[in-house]
């Protein structure tokens, strides 16, 4: 079975291409995603929706705004997690946290964040003597962070809310629940293999030692905070009205925010609230559209402009720079001592 599938991939890597078919695949879903929004808001009132933005409590926007900060808080944790995979755990927190919060504010409202967010990080670890190699090891441990975490909330929350997923997949209840099923299946696979033996992936100068099993808890559970969080501030910003428990926004949030991803969309525009329209509509259009621009506001929009601000300063303020720069080793003075002075017997021999 594993012959074939590396014979099919072999194949799809020579003839085809798998950037065509992600390419394909991001402007289908993207195209599907526009004609959905335009179904369900063609007839929106606009100034029903800033009516409804309006009317959501100061307070709301404030715990989700503190619900945002805990979410990209844990994210410093994916880079600091992965600097000790990589073996540099001599780069402080507070580089990693810099990294971390530039890198992926910036990339989430780009797109492309591995190549937006990598040059990010780049910038700010190769002053610590990190090069690509090292960077591009930082991205695939984080990203591995992400994806261990989604694969775990989404594989625990379909099983528990299958029909939850149905809402944006389509699916029978009964199906997303055999996937979840399978997905946590895979996951304990993965877990058990890491933790019988090291494994090391990759070639020639680009290995990485995957995290035994224990270290994959951590990073496992890493990925359900940040998740939590981000789920926690979009509830916190739902309508009332009618009521929708926090497992169910949880699966739907987490689908939404997979299939924004996978098009590629700066921030997943467009693809993550379509999605979210879809699976949840039973709300009023107007009062869940003003729910999700209030959380691009706090989520997208807030960070990466503080992102901005703090990289320009780390760029034009010395002193600032100098609070993330490594230090600067004392060297040995290696100037050559004078030459002794000639005694009168050396002289005398002369």
């Amino acid at each position: 079975m594993i012959s074939v599938l590396r014979a099919t991939a072999r194949f799809v890597e020579q003839r085809i291409g798998w950037q065509r078919i992600g390419f394909v695949v991001s402007i289908t879903i993207i195209a599907i995603a526009l004609m959905v929004l335009y179904r369900i808001l063609h007839d929106i009132n606009i100034h029903d929706v800033i009516a409804a933005v309006k009317a959501v409590d100061l307070a709301d926007i404030a715990l989700a705004g503190l619900f945002v900060a805990a979410s990209y808080f844990t994210l410093t944790f994916y880079d600091l997690f992965a600097l000790n995979t990589i073996g540099r755990g001599d780069v402080p927190y507070r580089v990693a946290a810099l990294a971390s919060f530039t890198s992926y504010s910036i990339g989430h409202n780009l797109g492309a964040s591995v190549l937006t967010g990598s040059a990010v990080r780049y910038r700010i670890y190769s002053a610590w003597g990190l090069d690509l190699i090292d960077v591009a090891k930082i991205c695939f441990v984080a990203g591995l962070t992400f994806w261990l975490g989604n694969a775990t909330v989404l594989g625990l929350g379909v099983a528990f809310e299958p029909q939850a997923a149905s809402g944006v997949d389509q699916l029978p209840a009964s199906v997303n629940r055999i996937l979840a099923i399978l997905i946590l299946i895979a996951l304990v696979v993965y877990v058990s293999w890491v933790w019988r033996a090291p494994r090391e992936i990759g070639r020639s100068n680009w290995k990485v030692t995957l995290p035994g099993g224990p270290l994959t808890l951590v990073q496992i559970a890493i990925g359900i905070v940040d998740l939590a969080c981000c789920a926690a501030a979009m509830y916190v910003l739902m309508p009332d009205e009618p009521h929708i428990g926090f497992i169910t926004l949880g699966v739907v949030f987490v689908a939404a925010t997979l299939l924004g991803f996978a098009s590629y969309a700066p921030g997943g525009i467009g693809v993550f609230d379509a999605a979210m329209l879809i699976a949840l509509w039973q709300f009023d259009k107007e009062d869940l559209l003003a729910g999700l621009l209030l959380f691009r506001l706090v989520y997208y929009v807030v960070p990466f402009a503080l992102s901005l601000l703090i990289l320009g300063l780390r760029e034009v303020v010395p002193s600032f720079h100098a609070l993330h720069a490594p230090p600067v080793p004392l060297v040995k003075s290696t100037a050559e001592e004078p030459p002794p002075r000639k005694t009168d017997e050396t002289c005398d021999a002369a």
